[in-house]
C-alpha cells in the first residue's frame, strides 16, 4: 500500500525480470534501522509497519543458475524461464555435454517424453509399435501418449520416434494432453485453415497464452518445432498447475 497504519502487516511482492533473480531486499525506518522481513515464499515478504515512513530497497542480479546445466541457455533468452522450469521439474536433462540445444529439432520421441514427464510420468500399458523398443527412454511416454489419445502413431504400426515434430503437431499433442478442450473461438492466423486437424489446438493455445504465432499474422504450422519452442509451450501451459 502507499500508506499503512503503524502496527499493520505490509506485504511486498518481488518479481524479477526474466533471467534475473533477487539479490538483496531491505526495509528501513526513518532512522535507517533495518526492519525484520519474513519470507513468505513466491517472492512475497512481510514486515510490521513502524510509526514512521519506510524505505524499501531491492537489488537484482543475473540468474546464472542454468550455467550448471546448460552452456547454451543465456539468461536473456526468451526460453530461459521455460528451460529453468523444465530442469527443476525433471522434464529435460538436455542433450549431453551440458547443452540443451535450444535450436535443435524436437523429435516425436522427445515431445511425448516431455509431455509425459510434465504429467507426472504416469504408468501405462506397453505399446506395440514396431519402432519403439521396450528399453528406450521414450517407451513409457509413448505408451502413455497412445493410452491418453495424444497420438496414434504414424501408420503401419509405427510411431516414428526420430521424425521431427512440426509446430502444428506439437500444439496438437499439447492440446490433446490437456483433454482436447473446446476453444471459445477460432484463431485468425492466415495459414491455419478452419478445417485443419490442428485448428482447434491452435485456437486453444492462443486463448491460453501458449503461443502468439510467428510473424505477420501466421502460425507457421509446417515449420519444425524447436526444443526451445516446445519447452516454452509446455512452460506456459503447465506453470500454473
Amino acid at each position: 500500500p502507499k500508506n499503512a497504519a503503524s502496527g499493520s502487516t505490509v506485504t511486498i511482492t518481488v518479481k524479477p525480470d526474466s533471467g534475473y533473480t533477487l539479490e538483496t531486499i531491505t526495509v528501513t525506518d526513518k532512522d535507517g534501522n533495518e526492519l525484520k522481513l519474513t519470507n513468505k515464499g513466491n517472492g512475497q515478504y512481510t514486515f510490521i509497519m513502524p510509526a514512521s515512513k519506510v524505505v524499501v530497497k531491492v537489488t537484482f542480479m543475473e540468474d546464472n543458475s542454468l550455467l550448471n546445466f546448460f552452456y547454451d541457455v543465456p539468461n536473456n533468452a526468451y526460453y530461459f524461464d521455460a528451460v529453468k522450469w523444465a530442469v527443476e521439474n525433471g522434464i529435460t536433462g538436455g542433450v549431453g555435454g551440458n547443452l540443451f540445444a535450444p535450436n535443435g529439432d524436437c523429435t516425436r520421441a522427445q515431445i511425448v517424453t516431455f509431455l509425459w514427464r510434465a504429467a507426472g510420468a504416469p504408468a501405462a500399458a506397453a505399446g506395440s509399435f514396431a519402432d519403439v523398443s521396450t528399453g528406450s527412454y521414450y517407451a513409457d511416454a509413448v505408451a502413455w501418449a497412445v493410452t491418453n489419445g495424444v497420438t496414434g502413431g504414424t501408420g503401419n504400426g509405427l510411431f516414428s520416434p526420430d521424425a521431427v515434430c512440426t509446430r502444428a503437431q506439437a500444439v496438437t499433442f499439447l492440446w490433446r494432453a490437456a483433454g482436447s478442450p473446446e476453444p471459445r473461438s477460432m484463431s485468425t492466423f492466415t495459414d491455419v485453415p478452419a478445417d485443419a486437424y490442428y485448428a482447434k489446438a491452435v485456437a486453444w493455445a492462443v486463448e491460453n497464452g501458449i503461443t502468439t504465432g510467428t510473424r505477420n499474422g501466421k502460425f507457421s504450422p509446417d515449420d519444425t518445432c524447436t526444443r526451445a519452442q516446445i519447452v516454452t509451450f509446455l512452460f506456459r501451459a503447465y506453470q500454473d498447475q
